[in-house]
């Protein structure tokens, strides 16, 4: 009949869980020995690796390739981007997407459509417009000796003259002007070193082609709603939003856009406020087995809201909390053990002593604990072995440690 609105489906809570884990790449194979095939088809599902600089463990960008690969040769990722040749061209660049992160390079047109909410570096656009003489002696500076490090950067236009180095909230103003050009995408990362951001003119990192497309900030909207929600498989609006840090109402509009011509179907997700919206190819796996540790920025978990929705697993990154009061620890990785949140460790990578530190264990209510703790205990020394460390040692401290210590030793 026409005018007919057809009803939204409903879905269990299960299935929407299986929904978000298969988008995940968390029901494919890991291969015996990962290739750049096989990084693509990682990149194919969550779309994007965000990058941290804590090195508690292993830095962030590293880390969702080895939960969902197992182990792979972190030079792989390095290769793919942060090198450029005939036979192996540069598959990612880094960029402003969730948070900074590594991007496939054919994507980078669409961060800089105006799709995306400002950044926190247009707070030093007041330096750009006080020293444009500055911004193009950084220019120049970068077009000659590039790729170039903010410290040595500075030294070579300033001398002596530069204010002395400090913290990341001392950054010199040749610093924050080139965190400005990197925000607009008028200087991306060349290369890294010692994880240290070597800048680029993009135009020499990123191919004429792609640098030619343009897109509008709605239509660069849209695109990447998309990838949203191929990476999620079935997310509400702010979750779709979320994912690339998007404007709202661009963000409301691409879902209208996208639903409308079919690419997302609205869904009742049993247990959810408001309604959901799941990618057309999205799948639903009868059942999903594995397990993966998961570093608090990995993209499954990184919205803490919507892991609570879909896991019911509160998670909370406490780095920022004192010592005495923090709850499971510093950086702790929760567990993902056949499709389920079963628990979390805070972990170390003692790599004087060749040792990867569980500083603590905690286990989900209602799990069962022996099995959870067998399992824990050989991803840990999977992880241990891909990090090239020798041993595991569990601390004495959480509600599963007593059963993880005796898993490792029996293991």
């Amino acid at each position: 009949m026409r005018g007919t609105i057809a009803p939204v489906q409903s879905i269990s809570a299960d299935v929407a869980r299986r929904i978000a884990l298969a988008a995940q790449g968390f029901t494919d194979p890991r291969p015996s020995a990962a290739t750049r095939r096989h990084l693509q088809r990682v990149l194919s599902r969550v779309q994007l690796l965000q990058i941290d600089s804590v090195n508690v463990a292993v830095r962030a960008h590293y880390m969702p390739l080895f939960s969902r690969l197992g182990s792979y040769a972190p030079s792989l990722l390095d290769e793919a981007a942060w090198t450029h040749s005939a036979r192996k061209p540069r598959m990612l660049v880094e960029t402003w997407a969730h948070e900074a992160s590594l991007v496939p390079v054919a994507d980078w047109p669409l961060f800089h459509s105006g799709a995306k909410k400002r950044g926190w570096w247009q707070n030093y656009q007041t330096i750009v417009e006080r020293s444009p003489q500055l911004v193009d002696a950084v220019l120049a500076a970068v077009k000659e000796l590039g790729p170039i490090g903010a410290g040595a950067l500075e030294k070579a236009l300033m001398g002596d003259r530069g204010r002395a180095k400090g913290p990341w909230w001392d950054w010199s103003e040749v610093k924050r002007i080139c965190e400005v050009l990197f925000g607009v995408g008028v200087l991306t990362t060349g290369t890294r070193r010692s994880f240290e951001r070597l800048y680029d003119l993009t135009e020499r990192v990123i191919p004429p082609d792609v640098l030619a497309q343009k897109w509008d900030a709605d239509s660069g909207a849209r695109e990447l709603v998309q990838r949203s929600a191929v990476a999620l498989g079935v997310a509400t609006e702010p979750d779709l939003r979320d994912y690339y840090r998007l404007d709202p109402r661009r963000s409301q509009a691409a879902v209208a856009a996208l639903v409308s011509d079919g690419v997302l179907e609205p869904v009742a997700v049993e247990g959810w406020k408001g309604v959901g919206y799941r990618h057309v190819d999205a799948r639903a796996p009868r059942r999903v087995t594995g397990r993966a540790l998961l570093c608090p920025f990995d993209p499954l978990i990184w919205e803490r809201a919507r892991t609570e929705r879909i896991f019911g697993f509160r998670y909370r990154i406490e780095i920022y909390v004192p010592e005495p009061k923090r709850v499971h620890g510093y950086y702790v990785f929760p567990f993902l053990l056949d499709g389920a949140l079963v628990g979390r460790v805070d972990i170390k990578a003692d790599r004087a002593a060749g040792v990867l530190r569980v500083q603590s264990a905690w286990a989900e209510p209602g799990v069962d604990r022996g099995r959870v703790a067998v399992e824990l205990a050989a991803e840990l020394r999977h992880m241990a072995d891909w990090l090239g460390l020798e041993d595991v040692l569990v601390v004495q401290k959480g509600d599963l440690a007593a059963e993880l210590i005796a898993a490792v030793v029996n293991g």
